[in-house]
C-alpha cells in the first residue's frame, strides 16, 4: 500500500493540515466557491487514502483492514458530483484508520492507549468504542484486532490536533458560509456500505440508505424529497436503518438555525468491481443521480431561502 498524496484542487477558500507522519500531504481539503451557486456542502470523512509508512507498519494486517475500513473512493464520487454541481466539497485524506471523523473525540477505547486513559478518572467506553470501532478502531469483525501494539497519548492527541479538530472546524466554517449566503444551508455526509443482503429478490437490499437521525437533524421535507428522489431514480432506498447518521450530524446539523444535515450511504456494488476493490462501471451513473438529487435539494432550499424561516 503506497502513500498517495491527493490531487491539486482550485479552491477559494481552503484549510489544510497535514496528516500526521506525511510531510506536505494535506489531512483534508475544503474547496468553496464565492459566492457559492447553491447552499450544500459534500463532506467525505471516510475516503482517505494518505497511510504513513509508520501507520502501515503497525497494523497486523493492513490490506485487509484498510479496505474494510474505507468508504472506498468515496471520494472520487463526492468530487463528480461538486464538479457537476458546484456544491461545496470537503474531503478528508487521512484514513479512518486513523481516525474517524465520524466520532466523538472522546469515544475512546482506552485500552489501546499506553497508560489508559487520563486522570484523575477512567472515563466509560462509548458506543462505538465498545464495538471496536471508536474514535481509531480496534478490531474487524472476521479479521480481529486491527493493530500490533498501543498507540502512546502523544500519538492520539496529535492525531485529534491535526485532523480531527480541523476538519470539524472547516466543516463548521463552510456550512457557516453558505447559511450567510443563502440563510440556510444543508450538509450531506457522503458515506458508502457494504450489500446489507442479496441484491434481488423481493427483499432486495437497499442501493442507499438516508439517515437524518429519526428526523433530528433536518427539515423532514428534505428526507423526503430525497427518498422521492432515488426511488424515482429506480434505486432501492431505506432511511435511518441501520445507518441514521453519526457524530457528523449529531455536532453540526442545527435545523433551527437553517443548518441541515443528511448522511447518505452508498451500497459499494453501485460504484466498485464485483471484488469492491476499484471504481466499476458505475460510477458514472451513481455521481448522475447523486448530482440530481443535489439539484433537486437545492431547489426546494432556495424556494424556501430557509426551512427555518417558519419556525422562528
Amino acid at each position: 500500500m503506497a502513500n498517495q498524496k491527493p490531487p491539486g484542487r482550485e479552491s477559494n477558500s481552503t484549510r489544510e493540515r497535514e496528516v500526521p507522519g506525511v510531510v506536505g500531504a494535506p489531512a483534508f481539503s475544503l474547496s468553496v466557491l464565492d459566492p457559492a451557486p447553491l447552499p450544500i456542502l459534500i463532506a467525505v470523512p471516510h475516503g482517505g487514502r494518505v497511510y504513513p509508512e509508520a501507520l502501515v507498519a503497525s497494523m497486523r494486517n493492513p490490506a485487509a483492514a484498510s479496505l474494510r475500513l474505507e468508504d472506498r473512493f468515496t471520494d472520487l464520487v463526492g468530487e463528480t458530483v461538486a464538479r457537476a454541481t458546484g456544491a461545496a466539497l470537503l474531503v478528508a485524506h487521512a484514513p479512518r484508520a486513523m481516525i474517524d471523523l465520524n466520532r466523538a473525540p472522546d469515544d475512546v477505547d482506552w485500552d489501546m492507549v499506553a497508560g489508559g486513559a487520563p486522570e484523575p478518572r477512567r472515563l466509560a467506553l462509548g458506543r462505538r468504542a465498545r464495538s471496536g470501532l471508536g474514535l481509531v478502531p480496534r478490531r474487524l469483525p472476521g479479521l480481529g484486532e486491527v493493530w500490533r501494539r498501543r498507540m502512546t497519548p502523544d500519538d492520539l492527541a496529535d492525531r485529534l490536533a491535526r485532523v480531527h479538530v480541523p476538519y470539524h472546524a472547516a466543516l463548521a466554517s463552510g456550512l457557516e458560509t453558505l447559511r450567510d449566503q443563502w440563510g440556510t444551508a444543508l450538509l450531506i455526509d457522503l458515506h458508502s456500505m457494504p450489500p446489507l443482503g442479496p441484491k434481488r429478490g423481493a427483499d432486495a437490499a437497499p442501493d442507499f440508505v438516508i439517515g437524518d437521525r429519526f428526523g433530528a437533524s433536518c427539515d423532514p421535507s428534505l428526507s423526503a424529497t430525497a427518498f422521492d428522489h432515488f426511488t424515482q431514480a429506480g434505486s432501492r432506498v431505506v432511511q435511518n436503518r441501520p445507518y441514521a447518521g453519526g457524530y457528523v450530524l449529531d455536532r453540526h446539523a442545527a435545523p433551527a438555525r437553517g443548518v441541515h444535515a443528511l448522511q447518505i450511504e452508498i451500497c459499494r456494488t453501485c460504484y466498485l468491481d464485483e471484488r469492491m476493490q476499484e471504481l466499476g462501471p458505475g460510477l458514472a451513473y451513481i455521481a448522475r443521480i447523486l448530482a440530481g438529487l443535489v439539484k433537486r435539494l437545492a431547489e426546494e432550499l432556495a424556494a424556501g431561502r430557509s426551512l427555518a424561516q417558519a419556525a422562528e
